[in-house]
């Protein structure tokens, strides 16, 4: 099954806003054993549309298309997709319900221009948009499937999983297609391949070995291609079992896990609480912990000590210690953790301070440079990092550094 994907807006061109729909379609048609050949965005031009289309139609078994459905002027698509399949307009009262539906529960009147939208090309079959008022559209031609979906991301998810993914997998005899992603972190890309070359090296031709590298993290992608499904869950098993003996310390978790859903799973089994005293990381490692549904089980509170006034004030830092060692420091963030501990009585906290960028390096201490402390039952562990020089992802790596370094605490590792 060939796939090509359009997404249509010139927001998308100027980089106003980013194409996520792509990535997230793209995924979804590869866990049903789809091939996505192309992937191309294109303007809200009436011509530039009728071309997109007509050339994937070429090549395509499937041609998917987001974008261009709204009830406004610059959104032709609906107009562009009727030029080219040459029809005509139907008007669907049922859609037009659904539509004044919408609208009422959010206590509004349907506009006359919302109302338009339940009128679609003749050629087409409606597929129900339970998330929006833009109808998804289904077309057929030499055998090719043509679906145009709103370009708004949970709108098109919708379509996408009520309608569009049970319709290919019907109609198409897809290969299986089973995915295994080990979550890594602690190593770069080129030092993990140099690590695992032989493992790579004697994978069965049946599995495949992606890299799926991002800052400070590694995702690898086994992917196992055929037609038993229960022959090619067990051969990926066991390649995961090899793996897993290879960089046990490196593997944080699996699929779509997260560190923070890592970390909060294990102090709920435990039992255990944590805190957080945040310098350079401005609060994030707290937003993270706290984006965890569940997460007043084990997470008492934060202090965000930015200045060093807030570190000898609330934290109790030593201000000798400022002075002597400065804020990026193993002696200040050791008394940041242990003390944050201390005042929100915990059983583990976490501090964090460094140069996050882009100024304020110095020859002994560069931008990047970031001391993490975690301090727990068992002492205080303190490791100093050195990142890049772009301040976002600094604040972001350290985050995420922070809370493996307390995953590892946890598990009793090093």
């Amino acid at each position: 099954m060939k796939v090509e994907i359009i997404t249509i807006g010139d927001e998308i061109l100027i980089g106003q806003i980013i194409d996520t729909n792509s990535a997230w379609m793209a995924q979804a048609l590869n866990d049903i054993g789809a091939k996505v050949e192309r992937i191309v965005t294109i303007s809200d031009g009436l011509e530039e549309i009728i071309l997109a289309v007509s050339q994937a139609e070429s090549r395509a078994d499937v041609v998917l298309i987001t974008g261009g459905l709204g009830p406004t002027k610059d959104d032709v698509t609906k107009k562009a997709l009727a030029q080219y399949f040459d029809c005509g307009f139907t008007f669907y009262p049922e859609i037009e319900t659904h539509i004044a539906k919408l609208f009422e529960r959010f206590g509004k009147k349907m506009s006359d221009l919302n109302r338009l939208q339940a009128e679609l090309p003749s050629a087409c079959k409606p597929l129900q948009n339970n998330q929006g008022t833009a109808p998804g559209m289904l077309f057929e031609k030499n055998g090719t499937l043509v679906v145009s979906m709103a370009g708004v991301p949970y709108e098109m998810k919708g379509i996408m999983t009520e309608h569009v993914i049970p319709m290919l997998i019907e109609k198409f005899d897809a290969p299986t297609i089973i995915h295994k992603t080990l979550l890594t972190m602690g190593m770069g890309e080129s030092w993990l391949s140099e690590r695992i070359a032989d493992w790579e090296d004697s994978l069965p031709s049946e599995v495949k070995l992606a890299y799926l590298p991002s800052p400070g993290r590694v995702r690898l992608r086994l992917s196992a291609f055929g037609q038993d499904k229960a022959a090619l869950s067990e051969k990926l098993n066991l390649e995961v079992v090899k793996i897993q003996s290879l960089i046990p310390e490196l593997i944080y978790g699996y699929d779509d896990d997260t560190i923070e859903s890592v970390v909060g799973n294990l102090l709920r089994e435990k039992g255990n609480t944590v805190s957080t005293a945040e310098s350079c990381t401005g609060g994030l490692i707290a937003h993270k912990i706290t984006s965890i549904s569940g997460s007043s089980e084990y997470f008492l509170g934060s202090i965000v000590s930015y200045a060093n006034e807030v570190k000898i004030e609330l934290l109790g830092v030593q201000e000798q210690n400022l002075i002597d060692f400065g804020a990026v420091s193993e002696q200040v963030v050791v008394q940041m953790a242990e003390r944050v501990r201390q005042k929100m009585k915990t059983d583990y906290s976490i501090a964090t301070s460094g140069v996050a960028g882009p100024t304020g390096g110095t020859d002994e201490k560069p931008v990047g440079t970031v001391w993490i402390a975690v301090c727990g039952p068992n002492g205080t562990k303190s490791k100093k990092f050195l990142f890049g020089q772009n301040r976002e992802r600094n604040i972001e790596i350290s985050a995420n550094a922070a809370l493996n370094l307390l995953r590892k605490e946890l598990i009793g590792g090093t």
